[in-house]
């Protein structure tokens, strides 16, 4: 008989790895520490470099993978499948039938056992075996949410393509990846690098319609579906004409993107899907055709990139740029106004709403500065509006009891603390970024829907003053009698409060 001692080694396991679901709210040190430990040090170095928090944390938005999976989920024959806790991937789900998907999110469940082992990585890599059919998909999309993030489930390793179909598989945590604007270019860039090394190895498949003959200008970013085709007809007297937009509808698209003379950001956080377009040798031009200054400004800088004649940016301008200053002299915006948002294309609409007449006052986004956002930046300071990239909801609220707006745009909490504070508001993303905003279509379409809310702040001081303080302090909750504040009780219980901290106190210094 052996009389040694075995010796016990304690194992450090990540707190991510503790069980399904309770890593979720270990916080968010504890997982990227998780993260980092489990060899996920480079793709979280490179989320920092290309998706910059500060100067607090992180925005306070939806979880990210919103975002990547919503990019999935609008591309032709493209399968999303979901790695991550029971109640993301349930919450997440949500998207595709706000957006009117029509298919189904995959997904592979897991437990703390599957997690710890490494069974979850080959139940996945078994899911999308059997996904991977040809005659349906192009691409199978691996999106890993926070928990296998942290536990370093390594979708790298995935086979490349299964069957002819492309398998695109990513990390996507809410502790690594700010917003989910920033997380629709983790996927797109990962989808655009993998068709740029299709490209330089061999023919591809040519868009629908076939290669434009005119040379073609690809769109950064998601916008309204007409503002392509305006964008289009501006560009025609130049003698270019609009490419796909990424994120694209189908992968065939990305090609074509990565084919044209020049890429638009015209949403300027796309930096994995920029860091692709330079690869592939081509320019990149900041902002947008918005209003008269901006549209002007962007179609001699798209002409410039292209090496266009003088004679044929001057003939666009001519086109276009005096029907924009009469459709934003014919739609004044008379009224203070403060906006923020997380969709990317706050400053863009900021221009707009100054080409327009409106006293604005402060500019919030959830997204970071970049180069590419910088002449919008500079132009709306210019012009007295505070520029705030990384808005917190603190720092929205603040603006808006610091300038005291005729309306506040802003993200749904805003929205509510204006309406709150008798305050016309309009939410962003629903009724401001979802309508035109480049060129002649863009200059007199938000004075209608603006003007109209400015309008109703009466209505909001008769409401104000008809319910008073209906449903506020004491009077919150449902009651079946006048409710009735009785501030004796709440004396009674600091009083209480106060009695057991000196009680406690009392214990300690005795021990």
């Amino acid at each position: 008989m052996n009389d040694s001692v075995i010796p016990i080694v304690p194992i450090e396991v990540p707190g991510a790895l503790e069980g399904d679901g309770s890593g979720c709210h270990s916080g968010k040190h504890t997982m990227l520490a998780a993260a980092k430990q489990a060899g996920k040090s480079e793709t979280l170095a490179k989320y920092a470099q290309d998706y910059p928090k500060g100067p607090h944390d992180q925005p306070q938005s939806m979880c990210p993978a919103f975002g990547a999976l919503r990019v999935g989920l609008r591309m032709r024959r493209t399968a999303t499948i979901l790695s991550g806790s029971a109640c993301c991937v349930y919450g997440l789900t949500f998207t595709s039938h706000f957006y009117g998907a029509r298919r189904s999110v995959g997904y592979v469940p897991f437990n703390s056992e599957s997690l710890v082992t490494g069974k979850l990585f080959e139940d996945i890599r078994e899911a999308v075996y059997k996904q991977a059919d040809p005659a349906l998909y192009d691409a199978v999309v691996i999106i890993n949410l926070c928990v296998p993030t942290a536990s370093g489930v390594p979708l790298q390793i995935l086979p490349k393509e299964i069957n002819g179909v492309r398998i695109i598989g990513i990390d996507v945590p809410g502790f690594g990846v700010p917003t989910h604007a920033e997380a629709k270019d983790v996927l797109a860039g990962a989808m655009l690098k993998y068709a740029r090394m299709e490209a330089e190895t061999g023919p591809v498949q040519a868009p629908r319609a076939g290669r434009s003959e005119k040379p073609t200008v690809a769109l950064i970013g998601e916008m309204f579906p007409a503002d392509p085709m305006v964008i289009g007809m501006m560009l025609e007297p130049m003698g270019l004409a609009v490419g796909p937009a990424v994120p694209t509808r189908e992968w065939r698209e990305l090609y074509a993107a990565l084919d044209c003379s020049v890429a638009a950001a015209i949403h300027p956080f796309y930096t994995a899907s920029i860091r692709e377009f330079d690869a592939a040798g081509r320019n990149v031009v900041g902002s947008a055709p918005v209003g008269y200054d901006g549209s002007e400004a962007w179609l001699q800088a798209i002409g410039d990139a292209v090496n266009v004649g003088q004679e044929k940016i001057d003939a666009a301008k001519n086109r276009f740029l005096p029907t924009i200053r009469g459709a934003l002299a014919k739609t004044p915006i008379k009224g203070r106004i403060t906006l923020s948002g997380y969709e990317g294309s706050e400053l863009l609409v900021g221009r707009l709403l100054v080409e327009s007449g409106a006293d604005l006052r402060y500019v919030g986004t959830a997204c970071p500065a970049t180069v590419w956002s910088e002449a919008d930046r500079t132009w709306l300071e210019a012009r007295g509006v505070h520029v705030q990239y990384r808005a917190s909801l603190e720092q929205d609220l603040a603006a808006m009891h610091e300038f005291r707006p005729d309306l506040a745009i802003g993200t749904t909490p805003v929205v509510q603390a204006a309406k709150q504070a008798s305050t016309p508001a309009l939410y962003f993303t629903n009724l401001i970024s979802a309508r035109p905003l480049m060129g002649p279509a863009g200059a007199g379409s938000l004075a209608q829907v603006v003007n109209a809310a400015i309008g109703n702040k009466g209505r909001f001081d008769a409401m104000k003053s008809f319910f008073g303080g209906t449903g506020e302090g004491h009077a919150s909750g449902v009651w079946e009698t006048t409710p009735k504040d009785r501030p004796e009780f709440k004396a009674d219980t600091r009083r209480q409060i106060e009695k057991q901290k000196k009680k406690r106190k009392a214990e300690e210094m005795g021990s």
